[in-house]
């Protein structure tokens, strides 16, 4: 059979070619045809950007590629690490010389303006902290959170805003985050690839960088401006009232221990260091911290700072071993950052053994709330303790809580103060001598309400007395002490 073939002719091809195409259409299919394809939705245009937008980014790629290679000349010709050192004015304005000599040399028909916004962004890499320096100029910013190269927000008076200031790539911002922790021995690595440390003017940073987060590294910087705020500047914001100041002050002065409460931005940090102010100059005060932002005004005052473990994981000093050796140092006062730990355990203690007037800041939402966060932190310490045993050392240890809050639209305020009576049963009895009533929300979208005095008398008045501390009896008359502006 397949001895033989048979040479395909001309109409077997005519033939194969009438089997292979469809039959003609006749004019109602043509007819349907016409009528789907006109109720078809069109198809979408691909998008295409404006010649504008790509003139701009060709001008934003050729800014980065010019400012790379002058910064690389500019290390070429100096000692940078000298330079870094040496940070004067003078030495600035001599590397701004030389920048804009550089940009002559490199791009000539740059503006005056360019070439000044160029000097001064690889000024700004070469002395400090890059794209960062423009936003810890702002004296409004409280918060900077990075999320990855190109996402950069800022909290300015409560309210988070995206920012048009972005870094090169990660590797860009993980040396940004390099020459933050790098003076404080510290690291953050794919080894230890999370680190807490801290700016020049004491404002906190968080860092975390791949494969921690997943969408590159995260940079979080909590602010402390120059002119740290007063207790004048919680008056005048409204944040507390001046009777509530003069209560404080005189707790301060007597050696009661207190506990700042709060969430996370609720302003602990800065209340901690605000009561801190009243204790008296010739007192010795140890400080203890993860990572040291208070900033006590005393003459004597040892501050002490957790280390993180070693490349091979030894030599890590916790919170709770400086509190241990705070107890050998002779301190009249304890001032530790946060307890958030085992720790507690050992403040209490502390607390509990001669060492009046501590104080202290613990993440709890609410008065009510600090007794079960203790409870929990205690546990962490690793014994054993009945709820019972864990709620007596408290109720002995601590005299007052200040709760802190942040409120509905970004307003910071003392929401209570509160006195720690001690027990009945098994549970812990309190009492608010002031506290924040919210009446509602402003037209601003920020909550306001009133700051009153509950009528309540401390049993601890006689002790403050005795201190010398100036006890006005009108403190504590039941009455509203300051509203907010509608």
């Amino acid at each position: 059979m397949g001895l033989f073939t048979r040479k395909p002719t001309t109409d077997d091809a005519a033939s194969a070619t009438a089997l292979a195409s469809p039959p003609p259409e006749t004019p109602v299919e043509r007819a349907k045809d016409a009528s789907a394809k006109a109720l078809a939705p069109p198809k979408p245009a691909l998008p295409t950007r404006p010649r504008s937008e790509l003139v701009v980014d060709e001008r934003a790629r050729r800014f980065q590629e010019l400012k790379t290679e002058i910064h690389r000349k500019l290390v070429d010709q100096l000692d940078m690490t000298k330079l870094a050192q040496n940070a004067n004015e003078e030495i600035r304005e001599q590397v701004r010389q030389l920048v804009s000599a550089l940009c002559d040399e490199a791009d000539s028909l740059m503006s005056y303006t360019e070439r000044q916004h160029l000097a001064q962004e690889i000024l700004d890499e070469t002395f400090g902290l890059g794209p960062l320096e423009a936003l810890l100029a702002d004296m409004h910013v409280s918060d900077i959170l990075i999320n990855g190269p190109g996402h950069v927000y800022v909290e300015r008076g409560g309210q988070l805003t995206l920012t048009d200031v972005k870094f090169k790539d990660n590797g860009h911002l993980l040396h940004i985050i390099d020459k933050i922790v790098a003076p404080l021995g510290r690291r953050c690595d794919e080894t230890c690839p999370m680190v807490d440390a801290r700016l020049k003017d004491g404002s906190r940073v968080n860092a975390i960088i791949p494969p921690l987060a997943i969408d590159g590294p995260a940079l979080s910087i909590r602010r402390f401006g120059k002119d740290p705020i007063t207790w004048d500047d919680y008056i005048r914001f409204r944040s507390c009232a001046p009777e509530m100041v003069e209560f404080l002050r005189a707790c301060v002065l007597s050696g009661l221990n207190i506990l700042i409460a709060g969430g996370t931005g609720s302003g602990k940090t800065t209340l901690l260091n605000n009561l801190s102010a009243f204790i008296p100059e010739d007192e010795r005060i140890v400080t203890v911290e993860d990572a040291a932002e208070l900033q006590l005004r005393q003459p004597h005052v040892v501050r002490l700072e957790t280390r993180p473990a070693n490349i091979e994981g030894k030599g890590r000093i916790t919170i709770r071993d400086l509190i241990i050796n705070t107890l050998r140092m002779r301190p009249d006062r304890i001032v530790v950052g946060e307890c958030r730990g085992g720790e507690t355990l050992d403040m209490l203690q502390a607390m509990n053994t001669g060492h009046e007037g501590s104080l202290t800041t613990i993440h709890a939402n609410s008065t009510r709330d600090v007794v079960q966060r203790i409870e929990t932190m205690v546990m962490m310490a690793g014994f054993e303790l009945p709820s019972r045993a864990i709620r007596q050392q408290f109720a002995s240890a601590v005299s007052i809580i200040v709760q802190a809050a942040r409120l509905t639209g970004g307003p910071r305020k003392i929401i209570a103060i509160t006195e720690v009576q001690g027990m009945e049963g098994d549970v812990v009895t309190m009492q608010d001598i002031f506290r924040f009533e919210q009446d509602g929300v402003n037209a601003a979208g920020k909550a306001c309400g009133r700051l009153v005095a509950t009528g309540v008398r401390p049993s601890f008045v006689e002790r403050l007395k005795s201190h010398g501390a100036a006890v006005d009896n009108e403190w504590f008359t039941a009455r509203d002490l300051m509203a907010d502006e509608e």
